[in-house]
C-alpha cells in the first residue's frame, strides 16, 4: 500500500468520491449534493488521497452547535483494511475536538461488523437502535457514540 494522506475535501475529488458513493451505498450522495456540502459551513468532509492524488476513501460529518454527525464514511474496496477509515475518523475526531463538541454520533448497518469494530476501537459505544433505518437491504441501524472527544 502506497502512502496516503488525509486532506479537506475540495472540488478536484467530487467525481472520484461521487463514484465510490455509487460503490458502497444503495442510495449514493449524488456529486451535486457532495458540491453543496462544500459550502456548508457546518459541514467537515475529508478525502484519503495517495500520493498520486487519487482517492481511496472519505469520510464527511455535520457540526451543529455543539454535536457531531458522522454521514458518511467509505473507502473503495481494494483499500479496505489498510488503515483509511481510521484516518479519516480520526480526523472528524479532531475536527470535532478543535469545534469543542459534546459528543460525535454515527449511524451504522447492524451487518456491518467490520465498521462496528473500528468504531468500538475509536471510543464509540452503542446508544440505541433505528428501525429499518437502510433500504435496499431493509436493515436496522445501530446509534453509536463518542461522548469524549479528549485525545484517544
Amino acid at each position: 500500500m502506497r502512502n496516503f494522506e488525509i486532506t479537506p475535501m475540495s472540488e478536484r475529488y467530487l467525481d472520484e468520491v461521487a463514484a465510490l458513493e455509487r460503490s458502497c451505498f444503495s442510495q449514493p450522495w449524488s456529486k451535486s449534493l457532495l458540491a453543496r456540502e462544500l459550502s456548508n459551513e457546518n459541514s467537515h468532509f475529508f478525502v484519503a488521497v495517495d500520493d498520486s492524488g487519487k482517492v481511496l476513501g472519505y469520510a464527511g460529518a455535520k457540526f451543529v452547535c455543539d454535536e457531531g454527525y458522522i454521514t458518511n464514511v467509505a473507502v473503495f474496496l481494494q483499500h479496505r483494511g489498510n488503515g483509511i477509515a481510521k484516518a479519516l475518523m480520526g480526523g472528524l475526531i479532531q475536527a470535532g475536538r478543535e469545534k469543542n463538541l459534546s459528543f460525535i454520533s454515527l449511524e451504522v448497518r447492524k451487518s456491518n461488523t467490520a465498521a462496528i469494530s473500528l468504531y468500538k476501537k475509536l471510543e464509540f459505544a452503542e446508544v440505541g437502535q433505528r428501525k429499518a433505518f437502510y433500504l435496499n437491504p431493509k436493515e436496522d441501524a445501530l446509534i453509536m457514540t463518542r461522548f469524549d472527544l479528549g485525545e484517544g
